[in-house]
């Protein structure tokens, strides 16, 4: 799990992580601002300076520096009666970014994709995703099952008036005042080879009809103790067998894209921890430099008054400050707005600071393309997706086929009756009840539409068939290039990282030379291009492998750095 600390102005970590000698440099800073000689004749603009120099200096260093020249400047400025200054200065300190609570994450890669496959809001969505997929392969599961069911009407009352038709042929009206109740259970069970249908039921009517003035009134009972039924369609399309073989295969299609979106997260996690990661390492070198090109224009001014440069040199030496703040100050934004892309996509709240860790080796792994490809075949979901679409294919023709040609309903119901006065006698002489009907429809002349829906229904098959075909090459393309440019990435950051170090060491040759006056500020300037280039040329390759190697996790959903299978079942 990562490391997590609270922390608070007094007891602050660094805004982001910085190199022990960035830090030591800001430190430096801090104190010869805090211990700078004179301080009790500065100036008002000149305490205003120091002042905004105090503020931005409380994000860096430690609690003992702020503490040391909060007391300094408090008793210098109560010496002078500066009572407005003094306000203004304990402002400032106590409303520093510092003084917040921040929670400092010290994070590793293989850390941070763990929580964003884990935790965060993309991976919650899929979680909510693969939940609902679940119950919806729940519920056609139980279309397979047997249904019960209870029906019931208690009451049904009717008091009116209506009309009726007399032996005669006239009509009259008559006041009826009647109550109906009904209560019935059935049973039945769906047929998914004929797509038909199987029934048994149970029930009682009771029919009161109120005394009036036209007659006495009398109860009477209707039962049905036992009544087998079956409801078959003859050549019409079955959707429940079609359903049984496509919607097992979404479900596990839905579970592997489960899988593949929370690869998808790691893979997003990854390259926004190496834009955070890169940026900070910026924030580092842009720092480094400025503080460099501070000392050579000092050294640079004092060569400049004893003759020893033109002062076009100077000028140019001048010019690299004013470049290496303005890139400090872009590195610092970069730096913020970063740890706040990753704050976001990881789901954390607060006021979140990142320290991330280097990934410190390069994982010495050799990808098989057969391998690979076999992973592929065996984890990724469009295999499954494949399969269901050419059902699916297959089932529009079905449909098209049989939803326009002659087509036959069969209905049939068997079972006991009996009907009395009284409840126990409607069960005592019952007689046999028997419903069949044969219902057929045959279209005469359609013009061509039936055949033209089922044109083009095979049409779309072989499109799909084609389609399928084409995406299946794709996928292994894309696999095997993946595995390709994996090996090739390795060899990239070896390449890179060795330059990176001669750049490094070619730099501190140079600005030896120069401090000595051996070569002139364009030379050194030319090796500070080159080593920064060289820096940025590495940490693009180390992202690029690590992305590499994620995005061949997402194609395979295997982790051949860990040796398993990223899968859950």
């Amino acid at each position: 799990m990562p490391m997590k600390t609270q922390t608070q102005s007094k007891t602050s970590s660094p805004r982001w992580r910085t190199s022990g000698a960035t830090m030591s440099h800001r430190r430096l800073e801090a104190e010869n601002l805090i211990g700078a000689r004179n301080f009790n004749r500065l100036s008002d603009r000149s305490f205003i300076a120091r002042l905004n120099q105090f503020c931005r200096f409380n994000e860096y260093v430690g609690p003992e520096v702020l503490h040391q020249g909060l007391f300094k400047f408090v008793k210098v400025l109560a010496s002078n009666g500066s009572r407005m200054f003094i306000f203004l200065f304990l402002l400032c300190y106590f409303v520093s970014p510092n003084i917040k609570a921040q929670d400092t994450y010290r994070l590793t890669l293989p850390e941070v994709t763990e929580i964003a496959r884990s935790k965060s809001p993309d991976a919650v969505l899929a979680k909510t995703r693969l939940n609902n997929n679940y119950w919806r392969f729940r519920s056609f599961q139980a279309d397979l099952r047997p249904q019960i069911q209870l029906d019931a009407t208690l009451p049904n009352l009717n008091r009116s008036i209506e009309s009726i038709t007399l032996p005669d042929g006239n009509e009259d009206f008559i006041s009826r005042s009647l109550m109906r109740n009904s209560l019935g259970v059935s049973l039945s069970q769906p047929i998914v080879a004929t797509g038909g249908q199987v029934f048994l039921s149970t029930g009682l009517r009771r029919l009161d009809i109120f005394k009036n003035d036209f007659n006495d009134g009398s109860i009477s009972y209707l039962s049905t103790p036992v009544s087998l039924g079956f409801v078959q369609p003859l050549r019409t399309f079955n959707q429940l067998k079609w359903n049984k073989k496509i919607e097992p295969i979404r479900y596990e299609e839905q579970q592997r894209s489960f899988n593949e979106e929370k690869e998808i997260a790691a893979a997003e996690s990854a390259r926004l921890f190496f834009d955070l990661l890169i940026a900070q390492l910026n924030f580092e070198a842009t720092a480094n430099n400025k503080a460099n090109a501070d000392t050579l224009y000092s050294i640079s001014q004092g060569r400049f008054g004893v003759g020893r440069i033109a002062e076009t040199d100077l000028l140019q030496i001048e010019l690299s400050v004013m470049n290496a703040n303005a890139a400090y100050a872009q590195a610092t934004l970069n730096a913020q707005t970063a740890n706040e892309a990753l704050r976001r996509f990881l789901g954390l709240t607060g006021n979140v600071i990142f320290e991330l860790v280097p990934p410190a080796d390069i994982p010495n792994v050799v990808v098989d393309e057969s391998l690979a490809m076999e992973y592929a075949n065996r984890y990724r979901s469009e295999i499954l997706a494949y399969e269901r679409r050419l059902l699916e294919a297959e089932a529009n023709v079905d449909r098209a086929v049989k939803s326009n040609g002659f087509q036959v309903d069969v209905n049939g119901q068997f079972g006991l009756s009996g009907t009395s006065q009284s409840f126990s006698n409607a069960y005592s002489d019952l007689i046999d009840q028997e419903v069949f009907s044969l219902g057929v429809s045959v279209p005469i002349a359609d013009f061509g539409k039936a055949r033209s829906r089922i044109e083009v229904a095979r049409s779309n098959r072989e499109l799909e068939q084609l389609n399928v075909t084409q995406e299946r090459i794709s996928l292994e393309r894309r696999v095997r290039l993946q595995v390709q440019q994996f090996d090739l990435l390795r060899n990239q950051v070896d390449l890179a990282d060795r330059a990176y170090e001669v750049s490094r060491r070619g730099e501190e040759i140079t600005r030896k030379r120069y401090l000595i006056g051996k070569i002139s500020v364009t030379e050194l300037n030319l090796a500070v291009s080159s080593m920064d280039s060289a820096r940025s040329q590495y940490f693009s390759a180390l992202r690029n492998f690590w992305l590499g190697y994620y995005e061949l996790r997402r194609l395979t959903l295997y982790d051949f750095i860990g040796g398993e299978a990223l899968v859950v079942e």
